[in-house]
């Protein structure tokens, strides 16, 4: 059974599709034995406890530096013995002992096609703005393994979405969400789970 954490900053709807897909039987051989956020009053630390799962938050505001959080968040995630970390609109930088401790055991969903529209200042909404600025025809959305740069570990799975006249970044943003990263999310969850998944060629 892959022991998975999940880890988010906002309302969860990632997390949602996750917990869905599990009841759905649509994931075999995992179970979330946690869900991880730096916010308290993130929604999904609520999706998690309506589902049975431990919710756990931990904010860099609640440290005196940088360096006690960051091994206070290491050792927390430690005390699960994850075989997997999931990246579902996590907003905190992990911490580079976490990384390598975990090599290509972590991965995060972008609502992006990458390399468009990745690496730093590229979150939310604002990858959608830079989408219709730029004018593209197609977006989507990408699973990588995290390594030591932003948005630049291996790719998993990508799904295209299109860009529909008319669209706002409110609007390409759910459409994102809907046809690409709810779905793949947890169809990577589950190749991982089944010994499945296979690297992309870059």
């Amino acid at each position: 059974m892959l022991r998975v954490g999940v880890m988010v900053s906002g309302g969860g709807t990632n997390l949602q599709a996750i917990l869905d897909a599990l009841d759905a039987g649509k994931i075999t051989g995992a179970s979330i034995e946690v869900v991880v956020s730096n916010n308290p009053n993130a929604y999904a630390l609520e999706r998690a406890r309506k589902h049975g799962v431990e919710a756990v938050c931990l904010s860099p505001k609640d440290f005196s530096d940088r360096d006690a959080f960051e091994k206070a968040f290491l050792e927390k995630v430690d005390s699960y013995n994850l075989d997997l970390i999931v990246l579902a609109g996590f907003l905190v930088r992990i911490p580079e002992a976490m990384v390598r401790k975990y090599e290509r055991r972590i991965i995060n969903i972008h609502p992006s096609l990458i390399p468009s529209f990745c690496g730093v200042g590229f979150y939310g909404l604002k990858v959608h703005e830079a989408a219709l600025a730029r004018g593209v025809k197609v977006t989507g959305a990408t699973v990588h393994y995290v390594d030591g740069g932003m948005d630049t570990g291996p790719i998993l799975l990508q799904k295209a979405v299109e860009v529909k006249d008319g669209d706002t970044p409110e609007i390409l943003q759910r459409r994102v969400m809907e046809e690409a990263e709810w779905i793949l999310l947890p169809e990577a969850i589950n190749r991982i789970a089944n010994g499945q998944i296979q690297e992309e060629e870059k």
